[in-house]
């Protein structure tokens, strides 16, 4: 266990699969000299992390209890501490809501809802111990006006944007900062998983002449004008690890269209929407 004096912060991070945010995050966080456990189901990929000294790699579920504990326990018992969690763990989910399978909503919610807040109960009685502590939840601008066919997705950060919101206000007592990162059109492999998992649905009964829209939605932060996923990393753990961090933070393309689109008249944010989800 290495002395509580030691400058360095100890940063958990979930998802940190290579190719996406929560890997970006893991290498920000270790250029700012902080020790990183980078966590993902599969151990494996991370495996370009394996031989740097700076990381420490565990496989770790979100959606299970023990592996949760495990891993937590396992940080505590080898650094001492945990100043810093990143819920970054998330999964896509493309479909119209009136026929997606139940059974893709839940495993949604599971991963970006009750994983996040599962490895909150894990960190927070840790945290609450030293009164130190920071709590970061990635969400989505996506929430901020949620179009067709990624509503399960939207509304799953929806709610981890209202968890986050009150958890802020209950564990500020306590000395932990709460942290609502909002990423905008952001490189990474979501796409692909988002793809990967559409291959998997049914086939749409009454949105059949919505397919090519509703494949389209998967890729649709992952145009062009995407912002480096580097970039996001880095300008994101800049505001995290200030003493005071902010208690919203976005970043990245369609972050202003977003705040923006939040605030137009619903006829007005519905109609820019469907036309560009060719609803």
């Amino acid at each position: 266990m290495e002395d509580d004096r030691t400058p360095k912060p100890v940063v958990i991070i979930t998802g940190c699969s290579t190719g996406g945010i929560g890997h970006a995050l893991a290498c920000a966080f270790a250029e700012k000299k902080c020790r990183v456990v980078a966590t993902s189901r599969s151990r494996s990929s991370m495996a370009e992390l394996e031989d740097d000294h700076r990381f420490l790699l565990e496989e770790l579920d979100v959606q299970s209890d023990e592996s949760v504990r495990r891993v937590v326990d396992a940080v505590v018992e080898t650094y001492g501490r945990i100043d810093v969690l990143v819920n970054n763990a998330g999964i896509q989910c493309v479909a119209p809501l009136a026929e997606v399978p139940l059974s893709a909503v839940q495993n949604s919610f599971d991963t970006n809802v009750f994983g996040s807040l599962r490895m909150v109960q894990a960190v927070v009685p840790h945290m609450a111990t030293r009164k130190k502590g920071k709590i970061v939840n990635i969400g989505s601008v996506a929430a901020l006006a949620s179009g067709p066919w990624s509503g399960t997705y939207t509304a799953s950060k929806a709610a981890l944007h209202a968890l986050t919101d009150t958890l802020r206000l209950e564990l500020g007592h306590f000395g932990i900062d709460v942290v609502n990162v909002l990423p905008g059109a952001i490189k990474s492999n979501i796409g692909d998983s988002a793809i990967a998992s559409y291959n998997r649905m049914p086939e749409w009964k009454l949105f059949k002449p919505f397919e090519a829209a509703i494949r389209d939605r998967a890729y649709f932060s992952q145009k062009s004008k995407s912002t480096p996923t580097d970039e996001f990393a880095r300008n994101t753990v800049a505001a995290i690890l200030k003493e005071k961090p902010p208690a919203w933070f976005t970043y990245g393309h369609y972050s202003t269209v977003m705040a923006i689109m939040y605030h137009l008249p619903i006829s007005v944010r519905d109609f820019i929407l469907k036309k560009a989800m060719k609803c």
